[in-house]
């Protein structure tokens, strides 16, 4: 069975569903702050022209889903499935931005646990390819049990080379998630 890039997931707190183009001015109302990529490298994304950029890229790729608070029904971000980098035997799970208002929470990783719960159906591990120099995400990356990988790789944006980390979410850690 070919694995799903775009499902349909429900947790506790988040919904996951397709992204299509009719989510992209509601994803771009809350890619808007400048503040969600403020430690990114593309901390330009907020603007309009950088965030469809991106936004295309994911339709060039495998597709997206938007993430909708289940409480409010509300667009609150984004995330995506890629195997454009990592090997035939791991799914990277990345590009994924939540609304302010939902940092510091459970909502990344109610989030995360159903993206996780999908890939490791399948895959034995997920990936999760982060700038070395982006500690809030890193840090989210920790907080939901991601554990470093002796990976290193550099991404290229602006003109500049930017040094990136892999984390890790196995089959075996994933079964350790406490609820």
């Amino acid at each position: 069975m070919a694995f799903d890039f775009q499902p349909t997931l429900t947790g506790e707190l988040i919904a996951l569903s397709p992204a299509t183009e009719a989510d992209f001015e509601p994803l771009f109302a809350v890619a808007s702050d400048p503040e969600l990529w403020r430690q990114h490298t593309a901390k330009d994304r907020w603007q309009r022209d950088v965030f469809r950029a991106n936004f295309d890229g994911a339709f060039e790729d495998q597709g997206g889903m938007v993430a909708r608070e289940l409480a409010t029904g509300e667009v609150v971000g984004f995330s995506r499935f890629s195997q454009m980098f990592p090997g035939p035997d791991d799914m990277e799970i990345g590009w994924t931005f939540l609304a302010r208002r939902l940092w510091g929470g459970k909502y990344n990783r109610d989030m995360k646990r159903s993206m996780l719960a999908h890939v490791l159906a399948e895959f034995p591990r997920a990936m999760f390819r982060i700038a070395e120099d982006n500690p809030r995400s890193r840090r989210a990356m920790e907080k939901i049990g991601g554990e470093l990988t002796d990976w290193r790789g550099t991404v290229e944006y602006g003109g500049v080379s930017h040094p990136y980390l892999a984390y890790e979410v196995t089959r075996e850690t994933f079964a350790g998630w406490d609820d």
